[in-house]
């Protein structure tokens, strides 16, 4: 049986728009995850590394200008869930929409991956 996880979106991003994607995607109800201060991450700031060289590898010099770039996960928030019913097509089709409109800044990878469920301010308890 599988763990508990959240679908993602891995991308890499232009560290100067991060902060304006995160907030149009806000309005999506999509969350955003710098890989580097993500909650789930042991040693942020290797995995973050990690997961930037493995994406550079595999597509080459046509992602050289993303190098620097910063890893995020997005992922969607509760209005996109519906227990354990499948993310509806809506969600994705928001999610790829968005970062084609954002190609400048952004690269991904059409399909989503999965991370073990990163805790949001409404999921913890003091």
């Amino acid at each position: 049986m599988r763990r508990p996880h959240e679908n993602v979106a891995t991308v890499l991003i232009e560290p100067r728009a991060l902060e304006e994607l995160e907030l149009v995607l806000m309005t999506l109800d999509l969350r955003v995850w710098p890989v580097q201060t993500a909650p789930i991450c042991v040693d942020g700031p290797r995995e973050a590394f990690q997961i930037r060289r493995r994406l550079m590898m595999r597509h080459g010099a046509s992602w050289d200008v993303a190098a620097d770039w910063v890893p995020i996960w997005v992922g969607f928030g509760a209005s996109w869930q519906h227990g354990d019913d499948p993310l509806p097509w809506a969600a994705h089709q928001a999610l790829w929409d968005t970062l084609d409109a954002w190609s400048v800044h952004v690269r991904f990878q059409r399909r989503l991956g999965g991370v073990r469920r990163i805790p949001v301010p409404e999921d913890i308890t003091p």
